[in-house]
């Protein structure tokens, strides 16, 4: 709104808050308005982002949902699933009225009856402007002071599974926002003058997000900040609102400007971490007292941070584990300096256990080393321990982007726990992929495995997954090599697969999958039954990583196959080539039913068309792969997938009562485990009738399957690698 006059509203020295609060989430940024440096810009300012505050789930979202459950009370009879679906639906409508601009007193929501009251049995709840806004305004944007602090205790909603914040009041987040930054950026003059005003006090405000749209909800919150600030001195004071005049169109907008400022045009926003990272370290009694700032707030993406000025004694070979803070406060600290760990200003993030590990057996205890840091362009903080007065280092990866980006849950990473190699040994693992895949290699692709094996001293089962992800690094280095040969892309596409299965359990597994995407899919150099079979098999060894949207495209071309074949077969019609009775088709077989991401209706329909084409004559030979596939599609409890894909309950007992009219083997038995196996939860458990034959017809075969059908058990190592297809990288466990 302000693209044409903004020098004229914004003066250098001034603090804008921004406040972006949309459906589902709430962010808060201090931007500084500083005097251009730049001679050629003859007086202009420019504008420097200085702090970003969490993010919090907390949004439009909860308003609905706590408007649904007072009208759920004011009605005062239970609502059927689908009625309550409704109701929340219904209370994102209600809120944009009678919150909005020209409000009516009142308005009503319309329920649908239930059962076979369906078209007579609608229900009617009335609502009013004092009722929204008492439960809204005053529930979610409340009059406190500048002192309140948001309640840590886990508290509000907690539907749908969502991480939702512990306090509803947004203006208590606002508050402790800014006196948390009250200092950050000030001069000296800011922060020890007694007569001016308070530093946390923002001159202007601008509003983004959906919610916004409420004149009602932005001049609440400007109540409250002119409550906070205002003084004797100046009573009238009220900080500026900027115009925004289509909060909807927000996003688009600065994402269409930002295109136009890579490429020189518009105004940039000056912008370092507005973040700290620091890493734990213990006292002489082995106690976590301090944490040592690792990457200061002011370093830009791509900086390496060297901590010489001090040496760390590291344990190596035996489990540690490595602590990690951020800060969105102390954005001062310099890089190496050692604080007390303060929870009120550094929050942990998941840390990394790992034993560092040395091809010298006798390596124990402890040995010096010097830390080095580097936050890379995709979110992560790789760190270097580098042993002084040797050449030896350890590297490890932090996904930090929860810290960063507004959507993304905190993970730990466990891929780490089976230990991390030194470089020297790693050095060596890497000359052997680029003796195969490099330019100039000469080594057979065949001798690949066995060679990295020699090097590691393991079978390739045992490699732990900080190694895999090292390999499938490396072999994206070299990934032109495998257009070398047939057998090069072969054995490129085999081992960058293995590397990278299950698709997670390391820091950034979603980034590498998506590289992985982005190389492989489409782009075969050798399109023959080998390189197609071993393409198959990576995108089933790392499904688990794969979005919805990716399996669907895999899932597109194979599932037309499968009608087509299942109409010519089943219909008596089986001419020319069925090309799903090839030995190639066993892995798409498989790949399908590890594609768990995809509509419980897909499964149906794929799981009802296999087990119609499973006992023909002419797929015998792939017979095993899609009964297993069967398992898989009607797995009660997936490996890795949401819920709301399971197929349901009534679908998967049939399939059972059809492989129980075959003779056992390990293959079927399998399978029916998986369609029985027990959960407690009652939406996914099969009736108790058909748990009771699935016991018996298990029984005698396999007593281990049994148990999982009839009572709640964990998989153990062995039927872990048989439900994932092969053996689970060392560490890593599905559910």
């Amino acid at each position: 709104a302000h693209s044409q006059d903004w020098q004229t509203k914004v003066t250098p020295g001034q603090k804008i808050l921004v406040c972006d609060v949309g459906g589902g989430t709430s962010d808060f940024t201090l931007i500084r308005v500083r005097q251009s440096q730049a001679e050629a810009d003859h007086g202009a300012v420019q504008f420097h982002r200085v702090a970003v505050g969490d993010h919090l789930i907390l949004g439009g979202d909860n308003l609905d949902l706590a408007l649904a459950h007072y009208l759920d009370q004011k009605l005062g009879q239970p609502l059927q699933p689908r009625q309550w679906d409704v109701l929340v639906r219904s209370c994102r409508h209600v809120k944009e009225t009678l919150l909005g601009d020209n409000p009516p007193e009142r308005t009503t929501v319309h329920l649908p009856g239930s059962g076979a009251k369906l078209i007579g049995g609608g229900l009617q709840i009335e609502v009013t402007r004092d009722e929204a806004e008492q439960v809204l305004v005053e529930g979610f944007f409340p009059q406190v002071t500048l002192e309140d602090k948001p309640q840590t205790k886990k508290s509000g909603f907690q539907e749908f599974g969502l991480p939702y914040a512990s306090d509803p009041a947004v203006t208590k987040y606002i508050a402790a926002f800014l006196t948390a930054h009250r200092h950050v950026d000030s001069s000296a003059a800011d922060s020890t003058a007694s007569d001016g005003p308070d530093p946390a006090r923002p001159d202007l405000i601008l509003f983004n997000g959906g919610l916004f749209c409420s004149p009602l909800i932005q001049f609440r919150i400007v109540q409250a900040i002119r409550n906070w600030f205002k003084t004797d001195q100046d009573p009238t004071w009220s900080p500026v609102v900027l115009q925004n005049d289509r909060l909807d169109l927000a996003v688009a907008k600065g994402a269409a400007y930002y295109g136009m400022v890579r490429r020189g045009e518009g105004v940039r926003i000056a912008a370092g971490l507005a973040r700290s990272y620091y890493v734990g370290v213990a006292n002489e009694a082995n106690q976590l007292d301090h944490a040592v700032c690792l990457v200061p707030g002011r370093t830009q993406p791509g900086e390496t941070v060297d901590l010489t000025q001090h040496q760390f004694d590291l344990r190596i070979s035996e489990p540690v584990e490595f602590p990690l803070f951020v800060s969105s406060v102390r954005l001062a600290d310099e890089p190496g300096q050692a604080l007390p760990i303060d929870l009120e200003q550094m929050r942990p993030l998941p840390p990394i256990r790992t034993a560092l590990k040395s091809r010298r057996r006798s390596d124990v205890g402890t040995v010096p080393v010097q830390l080095h840091a580097r936050l890379s362009e995709i979110g992560t903080i790789e760190m270097w321990c580098a042993q002084v007065d040797q050449d030896r280092q350890w590297r490890l990866q932090f996904d930090v982007r929860s810290a960063l980006e507004t959507d993304r849950a905190a993970i730990a990473s466990t891929g780490e726990g089976q230990g991390t190699l030194d470089d020297q040994t790693w050095e060596e693992c890497q000359w052997l992929i680029e003796e195969t895949f490099g330019d100039a290699g000469k080594r057979k692709p065949r001798e690949l495995v066995s060679s990295l094996a020699d090097v590691l001293q393991a079978e390739r089962h045992a490699w732990p997954m900080s190694v895999l992800r090292r390999i499938w690094e490396s072999l994206l280095d070299h990934q032109e090599g495998r257009k070398k040969s047939q057998a090069h892309e072969a054995r490129w596409l085999n081992l960058a697969g293995y590397s990278l299965r299950p698709g997670y359990g390391m820091a950034v597994d979603d980034w590498r999958v998506a590289e992985t995407w982005r190389l492989v899919n489409g782009k075969l150099a050798f399109n023959s039954p080998v390189c197609r079979s071993e393409t198959w098999i990576l995108w089933r060894r790392i499904a688990g990583g794969l979005t919805a949207g990716q399996q669907k495209a895999l899932a597109e071309p194979l599932l037309s196959s499968v009608r087509s074949l299942h109409r010519r077969m089943v219909g008596g019609h089986v001419k020319g080539d069925v090309n799903f009775n090839l030995p190639e088709s066993a892995e798409m077989w498989r790949l399908l039913g590890s594609l768990e991401w995809l509509p419980r209706s897909t499964k149906r329909d794929l799981g009802e068309m296999i087990l119609e084409l499973a006992w023909k004559r002419k797929c015998e030979a792939v017979r095993p792969a899609m009964i297993w596939a069967v398992g898989r599609l009607g797995a009660r409890t997936p490996v890795y997938g949401p819920l709301n894909t399971v197929v349901d309950a009534a679908v998967a007992e049939p399939w059972i009562r059809q492989l129980m009219e075959h003779e056992v083997d390990t293959v079927s038995a399998l399978a029916a485990m998986q369609l029985g196996r027990r959960t407690s939860d009652r939406h996914r458990d099969i009736s108790d009738s058909g748990r009771s034959s699935l016991v018996d017809w298990l029984g005698a075969f396999s007593p281990n399957y049994a148990k999982l059908v009839s009572d709640v058990v964990e998989l153990n190592q062995e039927q872990q690698g048989q439900v994932f297809g092969e053996s689970l990288p060392v560490g890593l466990r599905i559910r």
